[in-house]
This record gives structure tokens, C-alpha cells and sequence, in this order.
């Protein structure tokens, strides 16, 4: 099963290894549906649980954060 996250980089962390990230989500079974490279470093995709949990290792050292994609609304 998977679910849609966005994945967010720490600041000092280089193109070259937010897409490694990239590439490895697409190679373990998921989508990376949007890139973000302006106001934050990161993508939003589709990721398979068992790639999720490896991918959450590395919160803390290069990726700032990971949370659920969801509709954001404003009024």
C-alpha cells in the first residue's frame, strides 16, 4: 500500500541529492508527482509503506520533514 506525501529538504542540502531521493522513491515502487525547488527543497509522490519507513531514517540529517499530502483550503 502506499500513500501521498510531500517531502521536504533541509537548506543545505544540494539538487543532486534531492534527486537521488527522487529517483530512488520511482526505482522502490512510488511517484514523485510535483518537485518543489523555489521556497522549499523537496516533491510531492505517491510512496509505497515499506520505502516510507526507510525514507523516514533520514529525517533529522538531510530531509526536514515529511507529512501526508492534503487539499489545503483558505477562507
Amino acid at each position: 500500500m502506499s500513500g501521498k506525501y510531500i517531502v521536504v529538504f533541509k537548506d543545505n542540502v544540494d539538487q543532486t541529492q534531492v534527486d537521488k531521493f527522487a529517483k530512488d522513491v520511482a526505482s522502490n515502487g512510488g511517484t514523485v508527482n510535483q518537485r518543489y525547488d523555489t521556497v522549499l527543497k523537496g516533491f510531492s509522490a505517491s510512496i509505497p509503506d515499506a520505502y516510507l519507513q526507510q525514507l523516514q531514517s533520514f529525517t533529522g540529517s538531510v530531509i526536514d520533514y515529511i507529512e501526508p499530502d492534503s487539499m489545503v483550503t483558505t477562507q
